[in-house]
């Protein structure tokens, strides 16, 4: 079997914010044969990640542990799709299946424990949830909030937890499993609208407009007037700082992102003061998803029935069409997305 595909690729390396003309979308025929033992999958959504970004760098840290992207060539991502065919036992012609695809409308994977790929239930017999979801709160989004906050931080009743990116794919999702976990609840957004989503239909405790914090020490002094136990950070730089400052003894920081300085080749970066780190006894943990996959089946099972129990809102900004995914990813940068950024295909 052959296909006609197209895929996004970069131009070349991206060092600082991304632009749409960084990208290109190219053509290629795909060929499945029954003795290839591979399985081929038409992708239906794609997951925008903010990350991806140091992997389109010719020289960046996520390198040790994530491969750098070639420009020209494909870009993996996670997604979900259709399988049409297949040369192994475990996969067969019509599954739905979420994990390592591709930015491209049809991937081949060949099967094995390195590979993350899992089956979903089809509705309606089985699963009754929207697909994009194994994509945003049941994906590694999903994954890197959970983790991040019962694995990294956890969190006690009654303590005082931090937010930034509070209206993110990962933030917004760390909000509402630490109010189900009993914490007080505080997030940060760039926009008024998002912070009343935030408060409104997320359930924080509060939030608030860092752009309209002349001084970001002062605003969590406010918010937090009796310290902060817990922070979670997507950003990076002066809010790092800033909370550190106003932790408490023992405090725990679960850093997944610092997307504050993705686009900043040799600006300022964030210079924690490591007196309160040592005397306060805090502790700071970077991680990400792919650390805790053995997990991953216990995850989707709490958080899926936490969706269908109406404990947890699931926030998603949605683009249609491959073409699309330029303009979706650079728009991530732009703090443009309200919850997780995906790419429809069909």
């Amino acid at each position: 079997m052959e296909v006609e595909s197209r895929y996004v690729a970069v131009r070349h390396h991206v060092e600082g914010f991304p632009s749409e003309d960084d990208f290109e979308v190219k053509k290629v025929k795909v060929r499945w044969t029954p003795e290839s033992g591979e399985v081929l999958v038409r992708n239906l959504c794609l997951s925008m990640d903010p990350y991806q970004l140091n992997r389109m760098k010719r020289r960046s840290a996520s390198h040790h542990a994530v491969d750098g992207i070639v420009p020209g060539e494909r870009i993996e991502s996670y997604g979900a799709g259709e399988v049409v065919a297949s040369a192994c036992d475990e996969y067969k012609e019509g599954d739905v299946v979420a994990g390592v695809l591709g930015w491209e409308d049809y991937t081949l994977f060949r099967p094995s424990p390195a590979v993350l790929m899992s089956k979903l239930a089809a509705a309606p017999s089985g699963d009754d949830l929207p697909l994009s979801h194994h994509l945003s709160a049941l994906g590694t989004s999903g994954m890197t909030a959970y983790a991040g906050l019962y694995e990294v931080c956890r969190p006690e009743r009654g303590e005082k937890v931090f937010v930034s990116a509070a209206a993110g794919s990962v933030g917004s999702l760390v909000g509402q499993f630490a109010k189900l976990a009993g914490c007080y609840v505080v997030g940060c957004a760039g926009t008024n609208a998002k912070v009343d989503l935030v408060k409104n239909k997320l359930g924080f405790d509060d939030a608030f407009n860092y752009k309209e914090e002349p001084d970001m020490r002062a605003a969590l002094k406010r918010y937090f007037p009796d310290g902060i136990d817990i922070y979670f950070d997507n950003v990076g730089g002066e809010t790092l700082e800033a909370a550190l400052a106003t932790m408490n003894t023992y405090g725990r920081v679960a850093l997944c992102g610092v997307i504050s300085e993705y686009t900043d080749a040799g600006g300022r970066r964030a210079a924690p003061d490591l007196l309160e780190v040592i005397y306060k006894r805090i502790t700071i943990r970077g991680f990400f998803a792919w650390d805790f996959l053995a997990r991953f089946g216990e995850f989707g099972g709490v958080v899926g029935d936490w969706i269908r129990r109406g404990k947890v809102q699931v926030v998603e900004d949605v683009s249609d069409g491959l073409e699309s995914v330029p303009s979706a990813f650079t728009a991530l940068f732009r703090g443009e997305n309200i919850g997780k950024k995906i790419v429809k295909l069909a």
